[in-house]
């Protein structure tokens, strides 16, 4: 298996195909485009059936294997990323992502899959984990020192700490920052509560896209030969992460299928499923597994009132907007970068579009699909925009049905869900026009503390924390935090100005500390 950029120049006489070594350190293409995969095999529906009763390690295993050649990475050492990815100690539910009914009536069904169960309580997890363990094992063979670059909106900078300081590996360190004020205390607190000589935490003042820039600057323009390392993103432009990430959703929807005694791989059946939707690598990871063959039937985004996912697919309308403060922050995305991803499959893998619609996006800051494209997307996508009272709202519904908390952006899943005409809150989704339903919940409620107890109270918060608070989540809270490192948006400068600024204070980091 090779790797291609979304926006490649076929027959131009550029390089067009990448290992999976290369697409994974290079995080974004050199044209800055994003890594595919040359081609996505279908999977035959005997073959599904014998995936579909294997543990989640082993179906991770079989999965990347199908897009990680053995000459690049050896069975053995396969197994070895893959059993230090799904370390059984550090997750708190033995399936790794379990799957559970909500109700008990309809023929249907609404289901949520909790990808929360691991080390940082969130589904970063699940495909942070081996994506770390790959770099680390790349980096030892080449003895090539290597710094991550990432910028976080609360979730993906927590899980990917972790995993560096679990690698404990002194060839592959990591520079996180993350937006002043605009994550929980909870994750600030899994980022300022490490004490690792492989990590850096710093803050910036600004929205959450804001350091997306300045860190694609310093990875195109990287000179490993004049730095001495490597510089790789691990945002979900990384071809690694929605490739991790497919692995839970082949389990979710086995797991689903089981129960509704569906033989893995009927198209007569298919699944939908809902998922809240900020930098769309989630999503993303869900198309690539629909084009694995799998009876997915409508892809379905939840957005906050940051809402450019939501307006792409019920309008066009790919057009940027400033961020406004929620209290789903996770989620709070100005571009998806991983929409390109869709586009390229969407055009049925045409890169001359795919660079023709990003590049115009880059320059006008708006990209509108026209009516024969936007169908196009509507026969897969379907989307729905949540603000704040309406997250809330789902959050105490569900309490109220089921006795059950989700946290504030699996919320914005519940109440997408209902808005597109799913029965969530009763748990029936009796509806015989509609299929199986399932929510995506994608973090725990112990990160969100400020946004839970705004919705049911601190008497509702302290209830749920005597009562289900993860015992290895308080070791966090009861932690010493340290000071991180701080980016100032200095006065007078333009934005050009201030990426240079930024860059520069990022790479006197990494030079003075790694």
């Amino acid at each position: 298996m090779k790797f291609v950029s979304t926006r490649r120049h076929d027959g131009s006489g550029e390089r067009e195909v990448y290992t999976f070594e290369e697409a994974l350190l290079s995080g974004y293409a050199p044209d800055g485009g994003l890594f595919v995969p040359s081609n996505i095999p279908r999977i035959a529906n005997e073959r599904l059936h014998v995936l579909s009763e294997m543990s989640y390690p082993r179906l991770a295993y079989e999965i990347l294997r199908i897009f990680i050649s053995a000459d690049e990475v050896g069975d053995d050492d396969l197994r070895d990323i893959v059993a230090n990815s799904y370390p059984v100690e550090e997750f708190d539910d033995n399936s790794f992502v379990p799957v559970k009914r909500l109700g008990s009536s309809g023929a249907g069904g609404a289901y949520i899959a909790e990808l929360f169960h691991g080390p940082t309580y969130c589904f970063k997890d699940l495909g942070m984990m081996p994506v770390i363990n790959f770099l680390s094992f790349f980096a030892s063979r080449a003895n090539r020192p290597t710094t991550l670059l990432v910028s976080t909106t609360g979730d993906t900078g927590p899980a990917a700490v972790h995993a560096v300081n679990r690698a404990s590996n002194p060839l592959l360190t990591i520079l996180v920052h993350y937006p002043d004020g605009q994550i929980s205390d909870f994750q600030r607190r899994q980022l300022t509560t490490i004490e690792s000589r492989f990590v850096k935490v710093a803050s910036f003042e600004g929205g959450g896209d804001d350091m997306d820039l300045p860190i694609k600057e310093t990875l195109l323009e990287n000179d490993e030969a004049k730095s001495g390392r490597k510089f790789t993103g691990i945002n979900s432009y990384n071809i690694g992460r929605p490739l991790a990430q497919m692995v839970h959703f082949v389990w979710i929807y086995f797991r689903v299928a089981e129960q509704l005694g569906i033989r893995p791989g009927d198209a007569s059946r298919p699944i939908d499923m809902v998922i809240p939707t900020g930098a769309m690598g989630n999503i993303t990871a869900l198309y690539l597994t629909k084009r694995l063959g799998l009876p997915v039937g409508f892809m379905c985004a939840g957005t906050n009132i940051n809402d450019i996912t939501h307006r792409v697919i019920e309008r066009g309308e790919f057009h940027k907007k400033s961020i406004k403060r929620t209290l789903s922050e996770a989620i709070n995305i100005e571009v998806p970068y991983n929409f390109e991803r869709v586009a390229y499959y969407l055009t049925n893998e045409n890169p001359h579009i795919v660079r023709r619609w990003m590049q115009s996006m880059e320059l006008t800051q708006e990209l509108t699909l026209d009516a024969n494209w936007l169908e196009r997307l509507q026969a897969e996508f379907k989307s729905a925009r949540v603000d704040d009272n309406e997250m809330m709202q789902a959050m105490r519904d569900v309490i109220s049905a089921h006795g059950y908390l989700l946290d504030p952006h699996t919320a914005v899943a519940v109440s997408a869900a209902e808005k597109l005409g799913y029965s969530i809150i009763d748990g029936s989704n009796a509806d015989d026009t509609k299929n199986p339903i399932v929510i995506i919940a994608t973090a725990s409620p112990c990160k969100f503390e400020g946004a839970v107890t705004a919705t049911i109270g601190i008497d509702g918060w302290d209830k749920w924390a005597t009562e289900s608070f993860p015992p290895r989540a308080r070791a966090t809270i009861n932690a010493p935090e340290s000071q991180p490192l701080h980016y100032p948006r200095s006065a007078g400068l333009s934005t050009s100005e201030r990426n240079s600024k930024w860059r520069e204070k990022m790479l006197n980091i990494i030079e003075q500390n790694f």
